[in-house]
């Protein structure tokens, strides 16, 4: 193998047309890496499963991510190897972007490679995560790919104003993530990280369907607006407020959450604007942490918000939920509820942020009456190191 073939692999893709980025890396893992065979595979949007961008039809070849090789690569975020007929060794590499999980590149090679093979091939994976981030501004080959079904359109507008399922950073690892993936309405997640601050927003707005989806655009656009021009965390929430306000006059209005975390102290800033609830796992005892809830944002003209605060210690698990996971009904009529999110959280404790929302949520569909979700779910995790 060819030690310069992380800096080839850079060149080819940097030089590729965004949709032809498979093509372009193919060519140099065969080229530098003497590669049998090359496939990427994207997870859909509900994390159930690897769909290969090269097959027709992604979804009729798609590979689950439970019980299989590129499952346990992704799942992992480590390689794993697998020997194939010949000799030959199928290696699946994790391609992501600061934690935030794309899918995985699968490379065939003609022999076991030696470990400062496999550290080459998982940089080039990583570069390759950067690149297919930049091409879906100008491609839909990718977001097609990952698609196991067809989005609704209220579908469709939460997931362009997503920034991420997953990120990491020495201070903390997160994740999120919303069920129904393919059929979402108004709850919604964002994030954004400074070099002194985090700040976390969890938004469930009312409704169902397109016009879920638009008054959810309107508040989460207005809040990053008003981030984005620093003020105050009482002061955003006031200003988008004002905005769903403006256009709906208290017909429609949202419930946020809004925590700004310090990232030199675990000092945290909170604005509790309706339904979102936190949990805290600390050691091994799991508790709510209840703030003064105030007005939903948009319910009445000029309504004036108060932070509120708390702090974080190092190894403190937060685990966001909105009211589609805690008031989830069995059938004898009980909500999901507090009991049930302790024993879930304690369930996940040992896997990483990113994988405890769909875990957590994939306690609900055992719990509930219908076998269809009345309501989206969102679940937030926050690990704070």
């Amino acid at each position: 193998m060819n030690p310069n073939a992380p800096l080839a692999a850079e060149r080819a893709l940097r030089g590729s047309a965004p949709h032809d980025l498979p093509a372009a890396l193919t060519d140099v893992l065969r080229t530098h890496c003497a590669a049998v065979s090359v496939e990427l595979l994207l997870a859909d949007y509900g994390l159930t499963v690897l769909q290969p961008v090269s097959a027709p039809e992604p979804a009729d070849a798609a590979v689950p991510v439970a019980g299989t090789p590129e499952g346990r690569a992704f799942g992992a975020q480590e390689p794993f190897a697998e020997a194939t007929a010949g000799g030959r060794v199928r290696l699946h590499l994790p391609v992501s972007v600061r934690g935030d999980r794309i899918g995985v590149l699968s490379v065939t090679l003609p022999a076991k490679p030696s470990p400062e093979e496999v550290r080459d091939l998982a940089e080039i994976a990583e570069i390759l995560g950067h690149h297919l981030l930049v091409a879906d501004r100008d491609t839909d080959r990718f977001l097609r790919a990952r698609r196991r079904d067809r989005l609704t359109l209220a579908a469709e507008v939460q997931w362009e104003l997503l920034p991420g399922r997953a990120c990491a950073r020495p201070e903390y690892a997160l994740g999120a993530h919303l069920e129904p993936a393919y059929d979402i309405h108004g709850d919604h997640f964002d994030w954004s990280a400074s070099e002194r601050d985090l700040t976390l927003t969890v938004t469930n707005g009312m409704g169902q369907g397109i016009e879920a989806a638009l008054l959810t655009s309107l508040t989460v656009n207005a809040l990053r607006n008003a981030r984005r021009a620093g003020i105050p965390l009482a002061d955003q929430a006031a200003l988008a407020d004002q905005a769903v306000y403006a256009r709906y006059r208290g017909e429609q209005y949202v419930s946020v959450l809004l925590m700004r975390f310090d990232l030199a102290t675990g000092a945290v800033e909170v604005v509790d604007a309706g339904s979102p609830r936190v949990y805290r796992l600390r050691g091994s005892t799991v508790e709510a942490i209840d703030f003064e809830a105030q007005l939903p944002l948009g319910m009445f003209e000029d309504t004036p918000y108060v932070p509120q605060r708390f702090e974080v210690a190092s190894g403190d698990r937060l685990l966001v939920v909105s009211d589609g996971v805690y008031e989830t009904a069995s059938p004898t009529g009980e909500s999901y509820g507090e009991r049930a999110l302790a024993r879930a959280m304690l369930a996940t404790r040992l896997l990483p942020a990113a994988d405890v929302p769909r875990a957590v949520l994939g306690e609900l569909p055992g719990h509930r009456v219908l076998p269809e979700a009345a309501d989206d779910a969102l679940a937030m995790c926050l690990d704070w190191r």
